[in-house]
């Protein structure tokens, strides 16, 4: 494995006295779409927000070794402002990162979701999948080193969805390190170098994607 930019070190997370993750260990290197899987409640989104910086863990280390421009993240709200068009939205994200306001890229990043016609409309007229197009946009646009993406393809239609499998892999491709967590495994398996299998508050597995086989979560309430 390439120098990881992200490196959990035993890492665990209570609520009150309620452990969601347990003695988690997990690096996540450059170029590597690790695929997140486990049953609800598993605990895969905390693990998210905790290697996205937004929640602490209540014990163990995580050193993430990029700024916080460097890192992209879709969680299950979209984080767009809903009386501000689309252009507008990808504008202020990219100011907010740094980028200047550069309207070719905003353009091309809604061309790459399929929202380029839909540029100058108010983002709260959009239904749930294009507003989930709006928000990856916002993640493309900025080009992360490190993509997080809680269960991305929530409303997405299956068109959506092979294009955010397409642009996953080319993120990889391009160097990004890239951490999913999907309930549609079987699909999204292929796009993937390595599976993490959340079980009983810790990794359960870590895997090849090559190796794994979806069917082995069938029975544990895991698409």
């Amino acid at each position: 494995m390439a120098n990881p930019v992200a490196r959990l070190r035993r890492v665990s997370r209570f609520f009150g006295e309620r452990p969601v993750l347990r003695d988690v260990d997990l690096a996540l290197a450059p170029g590597e779409v690790l695929l997140v899987v486990g049953q609800n409640g598993a605990g895969k989104s905390t693990l998210m927000r905790i290697t996205a910086g937004l929640m602490p863990p209540s014990e163990g280390e995580v050193d993430v070794d990029l700024a916080p421009g460097e890192i992209g993240y879709v969680g299950h709200r979209t984080l767009i402002y809903p009386k501000l068009t689309a252009r507008a939205n990808l504008r202020f994200w990219q100011r907010l990162s740094g980028q200047g306001g550069d309207d070719a890229a905003v353009l091309a990043a809604l061309a790459r979701v399929g929202l380029e016609r839909f540029a100058d409309e108010e983002a709260g007229i959009f239904s749930r999948g294009m507003s989930q197009r709006l928000s990856l946009a916002r993640v493309f646009l900025t080009a992360p080193k490190m993509l997080l993406l809680d269960e991305p393809a929530t409303g997405l239609d299956p068109a959506s969805a092979a294009m955010l499998r397409r642009e996953i892999r080319a993120a990889a491709d391009a160097g990004a390190a890239v951490m999913w967590v999907s309930h549609t495994i079987a699909a999204d398996l292929p796009a993937c170098d390595r599976v993490v299998v959340i079980g009983n508050r810790r990794i359960a597995r870590d895997v090849p994607a090559a190796a794994f086989d979806p069917a082995e979560l069938a029975g544990e309430g895991v698409c």
